[in-house]
């Protein structure tokens, strides 16, 4: 069975969590593709270049200790902004998109240049400051050494290199169903976004 879900969204708005919930409930492998712009980010951080890094990407450099720390996410943003990475990642995200079996990928251009042909489309979103509030607890708060405003800032800086890079830009697919998670739990994003999975599903 060739089956894909392409979960789409800016930062901290719960894409990902729906994705590995959608991913375990009908049984699909999952791919988080803003690990592969974070692995790049990590070893360029170490001094590789950036375009270097991605060619050699390593499914080990996945698992890697400090990918979601909040220097790796600003480095992570600004490499995929570099049209010589997005290229290098290409293949590898669209293998995994068709693979046999089924799949789902989260990420910010899956549904528009990834993989288009994607059966199930979703893009999840919320506000600013609610996506902003969640990146801070998530970072621990008041431990973390950033306030919530500078986290905003952050969010705000992120979504317009997000959505104004030349390449592969943030936005939603016209065929994807928009998700507003800006006041619904976990529960209740992860259940309409499986309601629509199930709908599609072969049989």
């Amino acid at each position: 069975m060739i089956f894909t879900v392409a979960i789409d969204g800016p930062a901290a708005a719960g894409k990902g969590t729906i994705a590995r919930d959608i991913a375990r409930r009908f049984g699909l492998a999952h791919l988080d593709s803003g690990l592969l712009y974070r692995a790049v980010a990590r070893r360029a951080l170490s001094g590789e270049a950036a375009e270097a890094a991605a060619k050699g990407l390593d499914p080990s450099d996945l698992s890697e200790a400090g990918l979601r720390t909040a220097a790796v996410s600003a480095e992570a943003s600004r490499v995929a902004a570099i049209p010589a990475v997005r290229e290098a990642l290409i293949d590898f995200q669209r293998g995994f998109a068709r693979r046999d079996g089924g799949a789902v990928i989260d990420g910010r251009d899956i549904g528009t240049v990834i993989c288009p042909e994607a059966e199930v489309k979703l893009f999840v979103t919320a506000s600013a400051e609610v996506r902003a509030e969640r990146r801070w607890r998530e970072l621990g708060g008041d431990g973390a050494g950033q306030s919530l405003a500078d986290v905003l800032d952050d969010v705000h800086a992120r979504d317009r290199r997000d959505m104004e890079r030349a390449t592969s830009p943030l936005v939603a697919a016209p065929d994807a169903l928009e998700l507003d998670t800006s006041l619904m739990s976990i529960a209740e994003a992860v259940e309409a976004a499986a309601a629509h999975v199930a709908a599609r599903l072969p049989g």
